[in-house]
C-alpha cells in the first residue's frame, strides 16, 4: 500500500523560489578584489539567478549540459549555484588552485560546454584555455574589468533575459552540480550531485546536531565554493534565508576576523590551517576583535588538533568538527556532543569534540577489517565505509574506479578509524598514510595532532620514511611559531607522555612551510618523495 503524500520533487528550484518569496530583504555581502564590500540582497540574487537561467537557455543550454565556473566566493558565484541547475544545466566548479594540466583534464573529462569566469581569474584561464573547447565564455566583472576579445560580458548574458521565463520542471534525481576530487592520488574523479542529494544534505546541515543554520544567522563562506560545494554552506544558508558574507579572494586571518566583527558573523567554516592562523592572530591581539557571542565555526579537511579547538574556545569561537568527502556532498559526520555527555568533564568533552563525530541522519557508517565489521568499542581499527542518499554511487565516466564501492553497495573511503559506543568516529589515518614500522602500525594523524599541541609548534606533518631495519620510521616535518625553535629532544619528551617510545618520530625536520594541496591539506605525497632517501643515523 502506498502512502497518500504528494509527489513533490526535492529540487534547488524550490529553494530558489522560497528565497525569492520570503527572504528578499535579507542582506548579502561580497568582498571584492580591492577589499571593498558590495552589498546586495536575496531579491537581487534570485532575480539575477533567474536571469542567468533564462540567458543560458537562450544561449542554447540543453538539459544536462555542464556549465563550468572559475570564480571566487561571491554573490555572483551564488547566482551560478542556483541559476545553472534551475535551467536544467549542471554547475561544474573548477578548482582554480589546480595545475593547468589538471584543469584542462577536468574540463575535458566533464565535457564542459560553457564557462563563467571572474575577470581577475583570466590569467588562470589562459594557462589552459588552448587545451579545452568551451563554446562560449562569459566574464564576470568581479574586479571591474571588461571582457577581452573572444569572450562575452556576463552582464550581457543576464540582459538577454525577458523576465517572463518559466523555470523548467526538474526531476529530483537529475544532476544539479559536479565536483572533482582533488586528485592527490591518480587522476581527479568527478562526482555528479543530484537535486535530491543537495536538498537532503542541506536539511541535514541545518539540523541542531550539525550546524543549526537559521535565518537568525550571519553565515560567512570561507571554504572555497569551487571545492566540495563550499561544504554545502551556500545551499544551506539559502534554504533558511541567512545573511551571507562572501570573503572573495582573501583568507588571511586578520581580514577574516575583521569581516567577522564588522558583519556580526555567527557561523563560518575553514580548514585547520585557516583556524590555526585565526588562533595565532587572536593570541597576539586578544583585545582587537569583538566577535558575536556564540560564534560557531566548522573545521574539516584534515583532523583539527584538540589544542586548536581549546584555544579558539577561549576566544569565544566554538569549533564543530566534521568529516566528509567530495563523494559525500560533503557532510557525513558532525562532532556535536550528545545528551549523555552533559555532565562529563571539560577534558572529556574536548576529547569528543576533537573526534570526527557521529553520522548524520540517513548516513550509515561501518568500519571493516578482514572482511568483517569491527565492534564499536572505540579501540578496534577498521577501514571506514559509508552509504546514504547523498553519498556517491559511482564516479562520472570512470568505470575503472568502481572498486571503491563494495559488492553490497558501500563506499570505501580509504580512512582508517575507530568507532565508539556512541557512534563517534576517530580517524587514525588515511590508509595510504599509516606508517608500518617493525610490523606495527603508527598513526601519523595522532602524532600530528599531539605535536600541534606544543606551544612552539604551528603546524606538523608526520610521514613514514623508508628504513633499512624497521621498514618505515616516522619523521615529523615541523613549522615553528615565530621566534621559537624547540629541540628534537624537547618535542620527543612532549610526545612521550602519550605515545610509546617505538611510536615517537626518529627525525624532526624544521621548515618554513609544509606543502599543501589545493584545498589546504598537507601534501604528504610530496613530503614522502622529498625525504624518501633520508639517511638515518
Amino acid at each position: 500500500m502506498r502512502g497518500t503524500m504528494m509527489e513533490y520533487p526535492l529540487t534547488l528550484t524550490s529553494l530558489l523560489e522560497r528565497a525569492e518569496r520570503i527572504f528578499g530583504d535579507v542582506e548579502m555581502v561580497s568582498r571584492r578584489p580591492d577589499r571593498s564590500l558590495r552589498r546586495s540582497n536575496y531579491a537581487e540574487f534570485t532575480r539575477r539567478a533567474r536571469a542567468l537561467a533564462e540567458g543560458l537557455t537562450r544561449a542554447g543550454l540543453r538539459r544536462g549540459d555542464r556549465v563550468a565556473t572559475l570564480m571566487w566566493n561571491s554573490a555572483t558565484h551564488l547566482e551560478a549555484y542556483f541559476g545553472i541547475p534551475a535551467a536544467g544545466g549542471v554547475l561544474h566548479t573548477l578548482n582554480l588552485r589546480l595545475h593547468a594540466d589538471e584543469l584542462a583534464y577536468i574540463a575535458n573529462h566533464a565535457e564542459d560546454r560553457f564557462l563563467i569566469v571572474d575577470d581577475v581569474l583570466l590569467p588562470v584561464l589562459e594557462t589552459f584555455r588552448g587545451k579545452v573547447n568551451f563554446e562560449r565564455i562569459w566574464v564576470a566583472p568581479f574586479g571591474g574589468q571588461a571582457a577581452p576579445a573572444g569572450m562575452e560580458p556576463y552582464e550581457s548574458l543576464l540582459e538577454t533575459a525577458t523576465g517572463d521565463f518559466a523555470l523548467p520542471a526538474m526531476e529530483e534525481n537529475e544532476a544539479a552540480a559536479m565536483c572533482f576530487t582533488s586528485g592527490t592520488t591518480g587522476k581527479p574523479k568527478g562526482v555528479l550531485y543530484s537535486h535530491r542529494a543537495i536538498v537532503l544534505h542541506s536539511m541535514a546541515e541545518c539540523s541542531p546536531d550539525a550546524f543549526a543554520f537559521s535565518q537568525r544567522d550571519t553565515v560567512m563562506c570561507v571554504s572555497s565554493m569551487f571545492h566540495a560545494n563550499g561544504w554545502g554552506y551556500p545551499y544551506s544558508a539559502v534554504m533558511v534565508g541567512a545573511k551571507l558574507v562572501f570573503v572573495g579572494p582573501y583568507a588571511e586571518p586578520e581580514g577574516l576576523l575583521d569581516l567577522m566583527e564588522k558583519e556580526g558573523v555567527t557561523l563560518t567554516n575553514g580548514v585547520p590551517t585557516i583556524w590555526i592562523g585565526i588562533l595565532d592572530a587572536m593570541e597576539k591581539n586578544p583585545e582587537r576583535w569583538k566577535l558575536r557571542p556564540g560564534l560557531r565555526g566548522a573545521g574539516a579537511g584534515t583532523a583539527m588538533p584538540e589544542s586548536v579547538i581549546r584555544g579558539l574556545q577561549k576566544h569565544g569561537i566554538s569549533i564543530i568538527h566534521l568529516w566528509g568527502m567530495t563523494e559525500t556532498t560533503p557532510l557525513a559526520t558532525s562532532a556535536t556532543l550528545c545528551g549523555a555527555m552533559e555532565d562529563w568533564t571539560e577534558d572529556e568533552k574536548f576529547a569528543v569534540r576533537a573526534t570526527q563525530g557521529r553520522p548524520m541522519p540517513l548516513v550509515d557508517l561501518r568500519a571493516m577489517s578482514g572482511g568483517k565489521e569491527v565492534p564499536w568499542d572505540g579501540k578496534t581499527i577498521g577501514e571506514l565505509q559509508v552509504r546514504g542518499p547523498w553519498v556517491a554511487g559511482s564516479y562520472y565516466n570512470f568505470p575503472e574506479s568502481q572498486n571503491r564501492w563494495t559488492a553490497d553497495g558501500w563506499f570505501d573511503t580509504g580512512d582508517v578509524v575507530t568507532i565508539d559506543a556512541h557512534g563517534y568516529i576517530r580517524i587514525t589515518d588515511r590508509s595510504k598514510d599509516l606508517i608500518k614500522s617493525g610490523g606495527e602500525w603508527i598513526s601519523s594523524v595522532d602524532l600530528e595532532n599531539a605535536l600541534m599541541g606544543h606551544p612552539s609548534v604551528r603546524e606538523a606533518a608526520v610521514i613514514g620514511v623508508p628504513h633499512p631495519k624497521w621498514q618505515e620510521r616516522p619523521m615529523a616535518v615541523v613549522v615553528c611559531r615565530d621566534g621559537q625553535k624547540p629541540s628534537d629532544d624537547e618535542l620527543r619528551q612532549f610526545l612521550a607522555a602519550k605515545f610509546a617510545k617505538w611510536q615517537l618520530p626518529d627525525a624532526f625536520v624544521f621548515v618554513e612551510a609544509i606543502p599543501k594541496t589545493s584545498v589546504g591539506k598537507f601534501l604528504k605525497t610530496k613530503l614522502r618523495e622529498q625525504y624518501r632517501d633520508w639517511k638515518w643515523a
